[in-house]
């Protein structure tokens, strides 16, 4: 009774256009009527305590720091270098937008303001090589939905924070995965693009690489000192968060010279905005997780799916499904905060690693960024390209079909991600 009082009250409210946030915690309150627990004391105890987590705290920072790296030159300079490099190659441009997107992932963990960001400089070039356009932004979509996977990672900061995993192993755990999210879209563009009559730019010198290198070694450097500072326990997750907000500014302001006084303002309000948001759904999320751990719906799930957890394959193969179904339907972070507190205990009696969970339900909620009909990337490429969103869709569907495989493979070959993460955690 009280998981049908969970899926139908969270329907209903999401298909009246109630706000998830908002959803979330009438759930809440349904489920403590249902538990006689019904106290707006208790609702409210919990959404302070569901903010009020150190942890959380790395998420404002994180996204601080990627506005600051936007607004300070970081993000162009990247591009640049990558340019430099790989820009000769056939369909060199989809190339550079994937080794671009994979560096910048690694410095910012929101697809939406790295998408932006590679649209805004890598589409004129595109287009003006002749590319299609409707293809190369879904391409540039494809690209923007790495930085959720690859750390640092806000998604996993949610799900660490719904689950009580660890932050740094997620961190270590998504660096593969997240890779090999890029070279999959990077081959299907080599395969699609070959429909494209371009001529590739032409091959730049290597005085001019290691004039690039030089323009872009303090944006390099950003991955290095938060990766390599979390991985030998020098700083924490949040830590690491701060940090890499005072090395953007610094860089911004002092070595390139293009982040000015002047454009604090706007940066730190668009950072606040988003914000805001992720803190509101997480505070709901773990209210209403509160009365999920009360009225055990972990355990009425687990008696629900029984027969499964004898074949863990078989399990996760369908919970790839549901997380994939619903992640079309809703964000990235209330899928995390939704469904990761039920399924986790689940999976774990199945005796799936816990943190390789995490890694592959968060891939899976990437891929539903850019996957009608809500597709939040998608809306935010045809927003700042200008090209109809029913169009990105279809050109980011094989860059979609080749991320999924991705998918497939990890389900299939664990390994994958946990032989990596046992060499890194070591």
């Amino acid at each position: 009774m009280i998981l049908g009082i969970f899926v139908s009250t969270l329907i209903a409210t999401l298909a009246l256009g109630v706000p998830v946030a908002f959803a979330l915690l009438i759930c809440a309150a349904m489920m403590g009527w249902a538990l006689d627990l019904l106290d707006p004391q208790i609702i409210s105890q919990q959404l302070v305590l569901g903010a009020n987590n150190f942890s959380l705290l790395a998420i404002p920072f994180f996204l601080l720091a990627g506005e600051l790296m936007n607004a300070g030159g970081m993000s162009k300079r990247i591009i640049a270098f990558a340019i430099a490099f790989v820009g000769h190659l056939r369909g060199g441009l989809g190339i550079v937008a994937i080794f671009a997107a994979i560096i910048l992932a690694s410095l910012s963990g929101s697809a939406a303001a790295d998408t932006a960001a590679l649209i805004a400089i890598m589409l004129p070039m595109m287009r003006a090589s002749g590319h299609d356009e409707a293809r190369s932004v879904g391409l540039l979509s494809s690209g923007g939905v790495i930085a959720p996977i690859i750390p640092p990672s806000i998604a996993y900061i949610i799900f660490a924070v719904a689950t009580n995993l660890s932050i740094t192993q997620l961190f270590l755990a998504g660096i593969v995965p997240g890779v090999l999210m890029g070279l999959a879209a990077m081959a299907a563009w080599l395969i699609v693009a070959r429909r494209d009559n371009v001529e590739p730019l032409p091959r730049q010198g290597w005085m001019t690489r290691l004039h690039e290198t030089r323009r872009a070694i303090w944006s390099l450097g950003m991955p290095v000192i938060i990766l390599g500072g979390i991985r030998f326990g020098i700083v924490t997750p949040t830590e690491a968060a701060v940090v890499a907000v005072v090395y953007a500014v610094f860089v911004g302001m002092v070595i390139h010279r293009e982040l000015k006084i002047s454009h604090l303002f706007e940066v730190f309000r668009n950072a606040a905005l988003t914000t805001a948001v992720v803190m509101l759904l997480a505070a709901a999320a773990l209210a209403t997780a509160w009365f999920i751990t009360i009225a055990d719906l972990s355990g009425i799930v687990l008696e629900l799916v029984g027969p499964l957890v004898e074949s863990p394959r078989l399990l996760l193969i369908v919970i790839m499904l549901i997380v994939l179904l619903v992640g079309t339907m809703l964000d990235m972070g209330p899928t995390i905060l939704i469904l990761a507190p039920v399924l986790l205990p689940v999976v774990v009696e199945a005796g799936i690693d816990p943190i390789y969970f995490g890694v592959i339900f968060v891939v899976n909620t990437a891929i539903g960024l850019v996957t009608p009909p809500v597709g939040i990337v998608l809306s935010v490429a045809s927003g700042v390209s200008g090209v109809a969103l029913h169009r990105v869709a279809r050109g980011a569907a094989p860059f979609l079909i080749a991320q999924v495989l991705v998918l497939v493979l990890l389900v299939a070959f664990p390994q994958i991600v946990l032989w990596p993460l046992e060499w890194l955690a070591r």
